[in-house]
């Protein structure tokens, strides 16, 4: 049994929109909502803490029988209702939702349906259980304040439901995918000041709720780590180790694990994954790598102009699925005889500075639309960074791409620095652009336009001469550091 301390924050985070609508729903008539994600995202928190006014029955099923939770349904809307209520008068799910729909009830009135597809035996079971709460919905419209909402953690599944040639589809007023939070809110649950901390606490644990809410603040964040993930049974490591056991639908569960493996590893093309992994590049294979994709972990990534026919890339998406694998799996044979502190100070402390500098820059992807406006920066159609080699076959390395949504580029370096970083660094910048105009690269050329924005990000501050020689290049030059980011 996995255990980890309950996810119990004082307030709702960075749900503002989710909860406006769903109370918006609860008041205004007949609806039907569909919230899907990730498990451990919030949504159960989400969905017990929206409505404050508004009667509500939750019911969540379990890992078993569709007749166990059917009648466990039944017991539990009658003792909620106070209604006698007996589940062999009610033997179909037809029979359910006409009871649910039509049970005596204040005005206005929430159900929540909390892990559906367990409704059913599996994917294709839960698509028949949505067909009878079809049949049912629409023959029972009524101007009464009504609210069901559907909620799961099967992504696949859940979305299929409202996916066109699915069951209820066209039904639902409301669908949403929760999302981890990013680093800003990842924060208002991270129990350290220091903003460097707060950052490295993201590119360690991630955005999941779950995962965050192990953290209590009683010892330095290092201790956290070494608890948490480090240690054999720490509760955030488990929970990352059984999380493909818990997704439904995923037969060899082995597979997934090695391409997540061979991914974390550098084998970023499928090709490079089937060797490393041994698995032959198919349709088999593609089809673990979209599933994987659709979950949350592991994402695509290309080039800024990359052509059509240019291999997909993949990468880990999830921060503490990056920090496990770059760090826990490698060293489980040394978790396993020496103390989780002895691991840390011999082959974690010394590395992780350079395993933040990505993580680093996944952290200003998601700060540049929040700061924009107040730093009169232009609007961006697509950021990225670039990877690729100059005219000599040299590689480049370029942190910060971005097509800007008015035209042109938007370029610059960020480092995961300790102290202010060198003018150099800008020298080096401008340098690799002049390389990568040299190799055909026509945003590059862009990107050497006197009227370019210039974006660069230190998370130890710039010296004098790095702004001197910035300011001199005559492009427009934006700077921040950690305070600039996690500035209110």
């Amino acid at each position: 049994m996995v255990t980890v301390p309950p996810y119990m924050p004082e307030r709702l985070v960075n749900r503002e929109a989710e909860v406006q609508t769903l109370r918006r729903l609860a008041r205004s008539g007949y609806h039907l909502a569909l919230l899907s994600g990730r498990r451990r995202v919030g949504k159960t928190f989400l969905l017990t803490h929206t409505w404050t006014e508004e009667p509500l029955f939750f019911f969540t099923a379990s890992r078993t029988t569709p007749e166990i939770n059917r009648r466990q349904l039944i017991e539990d809307l009658a003792a909620w209702s106070g209604e006698a209520l007996h589940p062999e008068d009610y033997p179909t799910w037809r029979t359910v939702f006409r009871l649910l729909l039509d049970v005596g009830r204040p005005d206005p009135l929430v159900v929540v349906l909390d892990e559906f597809q367990y409704l059913g035996d599996d994917a294709g079971g839960a698509l028949e259980v949505a067909s009878e709460l079809n049949a049912v919905w629409e023959r029972h419209q009524s101007d009464r304040p009504f609210l069901l909402v559907l909620s799961g953690s099967a992504v696949g599944t859940m979305e299929a439901l409202a996916a066109g040639g699915g069951p209820l589809y066209g039904r639902f007023d409301w669908q949403h995918r929760l999302q981890p939070f990013g680093y800003w809110h990842a924060a208002e649950m991270t129990p350290f000041k220091d903003l460097r901390d707060r950052a490295l606490t993201y590119g360690i644990f991630g955005g999941t709720p779950r995962y965050l809410a192990a953290l209590d603040g009683t010892a330095p964040l290092a201790q956290h780590v070494m608890r948490l993930m480090l240690d054999p049974s720490g509760a955030v490591r488990l929970l990352i180790e059984t999380a493909l056991e818990q997704e439904e639908g995923l037969r060899d569960i082995s597979k997934y694990r090695a391409i997540l493996h061979a991914v974390a590893s550098g084998c970023t093309e499928r090709n490079d994954i089937a060797t490393r992994t041994g698995l032959r590049n198919d349709r088999a294979l593609r089809d673990k790598l979209e599933r994987l994709t659709t979950l949350g972990y592991i994402e695509t990534r290309r080039n800024i102009d990359a052509r059509p026919n240019e291999p997909v890339r993949y990468g880990i998406a999830d921060a503490a699925f990056r920090f496990y694998q770059r760090f826990v799996e490698p060293n489980r044979s040394m978790l396993e005889q020496y103390p989780a502190e002895e691991v840390w100070t011999s082959s974690v402390a010394p590395h992780l500075d350079a395993y933040m500098g990505h993580e680093f820059e996944r952290i200003v992807a998601q700060a540049y639309p929040r700061l924009r406006a107040a730093c009169d920066l232009p609007m961006v159609a697509e950021w990225g960074r670039w990877e690729g080699t100059d005219r000599h076959r040299q590689s480049l390395e370029i942190d910060i791409v971005a097509r800007l949504a008015e035209g042109g580029m938007l370029t610059g370096a960020i480092k995961w620095n300790r102290s202010p970083v060198p003018a150099a660094v800008h020298r080096e910048h401008m340098e690799m652009l002049k390389r990568a105009a040299e190799a055909g690269r026509k945003w590059a050329h862009q990107a050497l336009e006197p009227d370019a924005p210039l974006l660069y990000v230190a998370a130890g501050g710039f010296s004098e001469a790095f702004l001197e020689a910035a300011s001199a290049s005559g492009h427009p030059v934006t700077t921040w550091t950690l305070e600039d980011l996690y500035a209110a």
